[in-house]
């Protein structure tokens, strides 16, 4: 029963974390922006429309990475708090990098400039709002549910 609860947590954090790193990844495309949401309603429509859109991509590009990052860290009782927002800082720049959307170092006429010139800084402030919001709900009481 305890580890039904668990897994409960577990998937609600991640929902709330997904949903925290897209409001974030929201903020960095459309900040500068910001000043002009305040009153159409449309503006709003798509700053909300695109955090929807922003903590889909994220749920899905680390689907697998945190499923295994989760089970290692119940596992171990891994309940730091710097140890859960760096691993999640870690897999959104690699899952941002690895798939093609971060920065090439290089010149070129045949890639597109990047979305925004600070992609890197964005995908690093997701991953910390991602692992913070999951430590403070699931995290740190990692592998509790174990114990007596």
């Amino acid at each position: 029963m305890h580890l039904l609860i668990r897994i409960i947590v577990i998937l609600f954090a991640l929902w709330l974390a997904t949903m925290a790193a897209g409001i974030v990844w929201s903020i960095g495309l459309l900040g500068a922006q910001w000043p002009a949401l305040s009153g159409d309603v449309g503006d709003r429509v798509v700053f909300w429309g695109a955090a929807f859109v922003a903590s889909g991509i994220t749920a899905s590009l680390l689907f697998l990475p945190v499923l295994i990052a989760v089970v290692l860290a119940e596992a171990y009782s891994v309940r730091s708090l710097l140890a859960n927002v760096g691993g999640a800082v870690l897999l959104v720049l690699l899952a941002y990098q690895g798939t093609g959307f971060g920065r090439s170092y290089e010149e070129s006429i045949d890639r597109a400039p990047p979305l925004i010139p600070h992609d890197l800084e964005v995908a690093a402030a997701a991953g910390i709002a991602f692992g913070l919001v999951y430590w403070l709900i699931a995290g740190r009481k990692a592998g509790r549910w174990r114990e007596r």
